[in-house]
């Protein structure tokens, strides 16, 4: 029997219920049961997860290192698929709307759409759209 993995990436944020309010405005919605005063559990997809954390809770899960300023450093790029290319363009409309920026241009490859924002604590967040039905030829080719 395979196990069905679940992940869970952690993201250091500087105020939790900014953050939870930000991401609910995406419209994200959090697993209750692992959230509370302390942390945030957004959730992604079917195991799927983004656990928020306060700095001092954060730390312990890094003892010996210090947390990336995501200001001036890439620690992670969470990149979350959409159905559609409206969808990519909602995403970054409501980042903006809730006190996030678009962090570079927008990627057009026919088959795939990419925007990027920085959340409120500067994390950068990827929206895609994928049409499988627009995949070059090759790339058709190497999936079979």
């Amino acid at each position: 029997m395979q196990y069905n993995r679940e992940i869970y990436v952690n993201l250091p944020v500087a105020d939790l219920d900014r953050s939870i309010t930000f991401f609910k405005a995406l419209g994200f919605e959090f697993n209750e049961d692992f959230t509370d005063d302390k942390c945030a559990c957004l959730i992604i997809g079917e195991k799927s997860y983004v656990m928020l954390l306060p700095p001092s809770i954060y730390g312990g899960f890094i003892p010996g290192k210090s947390i990336a300023d995501a200001a001036v450093t890439s620690e992670v790029l969470v990149a979350v698929s959409t159905p559609s290319r409206e969808a990519v363009d909602t995403m970054i409309a409501d980042a903006i709307a809730a006190g996030g920026s678009e962090y570079r241009e927008t990627a057009d490859h026919g088959w795939a759409y990419y925007r990027a924002f920085q959340d409120l604590d500067d994390h950068i967040w990827e929206a895609m759209a994928i049409d499988e039905s627009l995949l070059p030829a090759e790339m058709k080719e190497k999936g079979s």
